[in-house]
């Protein structure tokens, strides 16, 4: 194919050579810049319409007795007059005043209960217009404790699973901002409510008590990352206060009893310890601060008694708004009570003062302190990484704790004798981004008190994964001996379907419940159980119409010999040596070696699900897409692994095209290329720096480093470190490079640190003032990510439109 390859990129180089003189001339501005404005929402083909609004399927929750499913009615997209609810951003936060919770939409509207041996389904009387969040199982199986919200509240309600009846325990009170309901070890409830004194809201009164005063005292590094969202004021605090302090409350879960414990205060955590006997409280402290959200505000953790006497304080931390880039602070944090052991806390400390710029072979220890909570703690573990969890195991005094190394990208796995003499022993260390060799994740259960421990049976693990292969995933369940290190595998999915474990039913792994999906089969859940397998659900295919698109795994090499991988989708028509036009979406990610950026993250017979504002709706109009095409950037070293950034972006999205042309069903000159966040900053460096595409469409990206001094993404090096890099790095600083037509879509209330609604509208500004091709859509009252109905569909329309005038419909220039 060499020559037709070179025919194609002479072709391509003709094509873009007059779009470059026509910008000179002015001419693409004039013929295909759209309208500055328009009436309303518009909508896209009524075919993508009508599946987007449709209802998404149940979601589906196994009982921890494993008998029933929790089947979870959800709606379809709500409308942005939902997002327009009045909010209050506060401390990184996003809080709805009127309900006294975190500001969200509707999703979850409905409960079944379907019992796992009969099949039969109960449905569960609720409230006209329910608004159902914060699901949690008793640890029994016997209840489901929720919230449901009303317009000016949140109540809590039981439901009992026997019965199918659920029941109303508070009307209104309830205010889970950072800890929703949850069950105490002997089957109460644990509730975090609004004190019944807190007084009136505070309001902002017209005349200014004075000026917000920030101040820095010199010789003291405070690198923090650009959150959103922050404090700005005096009335801030007091409102984030009022709406943030709670009063803890044990209720039992019929309702009749309730009790308080300890006094109202900003508390982020209260949890017992697993004999019921205490509770570890965790609170927010003064000073707040305007540089940094609510997480590193000062924070206190005590343990109280179970009637809310104090025993003993096991941490002050101070505000920690100078903390080193990717650092952590001093002294003890991640409290949490030993998941097994009547009253035992841990936590991990820092060795290297919190800064992983610091060159230790012990940067964390993990440490344990039984009650009464008064004497020297005793040290664990001593980790040569950075602590990343642990977690505990059934029948056992054990801890699996991970540590991770930043800059080689190991996890590390120990087994830590918690009572005993024995001596830490390693079980497992690999590449966290070595798919193909990932062991698996522990399956959990509940330990007779409640707490969440890890299945095991004579010594062994039960353990699932996604068992990534160059073929695509195989998921498996398998039994890890602790002793031995030996692994057994109990089952792998086979076949041309995608079936994973979801729980497992019988302790000894011979039970479980899978969720199956294969390219006609949407996605439902199966019972596999004495060698037999039998369907739980019978989910329909949420868009028949779309049935016959075809997905495959395809694999390819760029310029350097990096192996890459993307998922091939064309529509269901498509007849073979047909030229389609292409959408190359993708998202560009770091790795330490070639060997684990070309590594198949997918699978073949997975059901091709087609919803939101997904780049895959371009198959309802004739594209063919590359999805999900690897934009790997590959470097031994992640302190300057971004240094070549731009040539190894653009290495790949060669090799996707010619992929394409190779492969017979693109053209070479007819493509497309997007990306949302990280993938519209890619995608604006690839116009700007390349001519491979006709045109782009950049989603909710920054493009523009220098307003992101202290990192970005894997970035560690803050601007006066590097500052050509951050410039280099800005496609901002190249937008008098991009002489193909750019679409920016941005979501006005964008809290994603970084990418700022600004980002986009200033690339826009400078593409438009260097004379490009360029269109700005910004999304009222949406985030980072688009939720209102009339927003996506837009978002849709916007992207089909200008795909189909740039891309598809667009004149190929004549051949020289």
């Amino acid at each position: 194919m060499p020559s037709l390859l070179q025919d194609w990129r002479q072709g391509r180089l003709a094509i873009h050579t007059s779009i470059r003189a026509a910008v000179t001339l002015g001419l693409v501005v004039t013929v295909a810049a759209p309208a500055a404005a328009q009436d309303g929402y518009r909508t896209p083909p009524a075919d993508v319409t009508d599946i987007v609004t449709r209802a998404p399927s149940p979601g589906v929750s196994v009982s921890p007795s494993g008998d029933q499913m929790l089947l979870i009615e959800r709606e379809a997209l709500p409308p942005v007059a939902d997002l327009a609810k009045p909010m209050e951003k506060l401390a990184g936060l996003r809080l709805d005043p009127a309900t006294n919770d975190r500001h969200r939409t509707r999703s979850q509207i409905g409960l079944s209960l379907q019992d796992i041996a009969s099949g039969t389904v109960r449905p569960v009387a609720l409230p006209a217009d329910a608004d159902l969040s914060r699901l949690s199982w008793a640890p029994d199986g016997s209840k489901v404790v929720f919230a449901n919200t009303r317009p000016d509240a949140v109540d809590l309600y039981v439901l009992d699973t026997a019965t199918a009846q659920a029941r109303k325990l508070m009307t209104g009170g309830v205010n889970p901002i950072f800890q929703s309901p949850d069950w105490m070890p002997d089957g109460s409830l644990l509730v975090l409510t609004i004190p019944a004194a807190r007084g009136p809201i505070p309001t902002e009164s017209l005349t200014p008590v004075g000026p917000a005063i920030q101040t820095a005292a010199g010789g003291k590094q405070a690198q923090t990352r650009t959150y959103q969202d922050l404090l700005e004021n005096p009335h801030d605090e007091a409102l984030f206060a009022w709406l943030t302090t709670s009063q803890p409350v044990i209720m039992s879960p019929d309702g009749r009893s309730k009790r308080n414990v300890g006094d109202a205060r900003i508390y982020t955590s209260v949890t017992p310890s697993p004999d019921g006997k205490y509770l570890l409280m965790e609170w927010l402290e003064q000073p707040f601060s305007y540089q940094v959200p609510w997480s590193r505000f000062p924070l206190t953790s005590a343990v109280y008694s179970a009637d809310g006497k104090l025993v003993q304080t096991i941490a002050e931390q101070p505000l920690a708004d100078a903390l080193p880039v990717q650092g952590v602070v001093t002294g003890r944090r991640n409290i949490r009570w030993h998941p097994t052991e009547d009253a035992l806390l841990l936590w991990v400390e820092a060795q290297d003062g919190g800064d992983p710029r610091v060159a230790t072979d012990n940067r964390d220890n993990l440490l344990a302190l039984p009650a009464p909570f008064s004497g020297e703690a005793r040290v664990l573990a001593r980790m040569e990484d950075r602590s990343s969890g642990a977690f505990g195991i059934e029948g056992s005094d054990d801890l699996i704790a991970y540590d991770y190394d930043r800059d080689t990208r190991e996890i590390r796995q120990t087994l830590i004798d918690v009572t005993g003499n024995e001596a830490p022993r390693q079980i497992g260390i690999r590449n966290a981004q070595d798919a193909y060799n990932d062991p698996g994740n522990p399956l959990f259960t509940y330990s007779d008190r409640g707490t969440r421990v890890a299945r095991m049976v004579d010594g062994k693990l039960l353990l699932s994964g996604l068992g990534a292969t160059p073929e695509g995933y195989r998921p498996f369940l398998r039994r890890f001996d602790l002793a031995t290190q030996e692994t057994e595998e109990l089952w792998r999915n086979s076949g041309e379907e995608f079936e994973a474990v979801v729980d497992v039913l019988a302790e000894d792994g011979s039970a479980f419940v899978t969720s199956y999906e294969s390219p006609t089969n949407p996605g439902n859940f199966r019972l596999h159980s004495a060698g037999d397998a039998r369907f739980l659900t019978a989910f329909p295919d949420p868009h028949p119409e779309l049935t016959g698109i075809k997905r495959e795994l395809v694999t390819y090499q760029r310029g350097d010999g990096v192996d890459l991988t993307a998922t091939l989708y064309l529509p269901s028509d498509y007849k073979q040596g047909d030229k389609l036009p292409v959408v190359v979406w993708a998202y560009p990610m770091e790795y330490n070696d070639a060997a684990t950026a070309g590594q198949n993250r997918d699978s073949p017979y997975r059901f091709t699900r087609v919803g939101g504002y997904s780049p895959l709706f371009f198959l309802t109009q004739g594209y063919a897409v590359l999805d999900r095409a690897a934009m790997p950037v590959v470097g031994a070293d992640p302190e300057t692994v971004n240094d070549s950034f731009i040539e190894q972006i653009v290495m790949s999205a060669r090799a996707a095209v010619d992929f394409t042309v190779e492969r017979g069903f693109g053209d070479g000159v007819r493509v497309g290329v997007g990306g949302h966040s990280y993938g519209a900053f890619m995608t604006a460096h690839l116009l700007a720096n390349s001519d491979l595409f006709r045109a782009g469409i950049a989603r909710s990206g920054a493009y523009n480093r220098t307003l992101t001094p202290f990192g970005f993404q894997s970035e560690r090096r803050v601007f006066w470190d590097t500052p050509e890099t951050y410039y280099r790095l800005s496609p901002f600083m190249a937008a008098n490079k991009i002489n193909e037509p750019i679409l920016f879509i941005h979501g006005q209330n964008d809290s994603n640190s970084g990418t700022f609604p600004e980002q986009s509208e200033r690339m826009f500004a400078a593409v438009k003032g260097t004379g490009g091709t360029a269109r700005l859509v910004m999304l009222p009252h949406e985030d980072h990510g688009y939720r209102g109905r009339e927003s996506v569909l837009h978002t849709l329309y916007e992207m089909i439109d200008w795909f189909d005038l740039h891309v598809k419909n667009a004149p190929v220039a004549a051949e020289e």
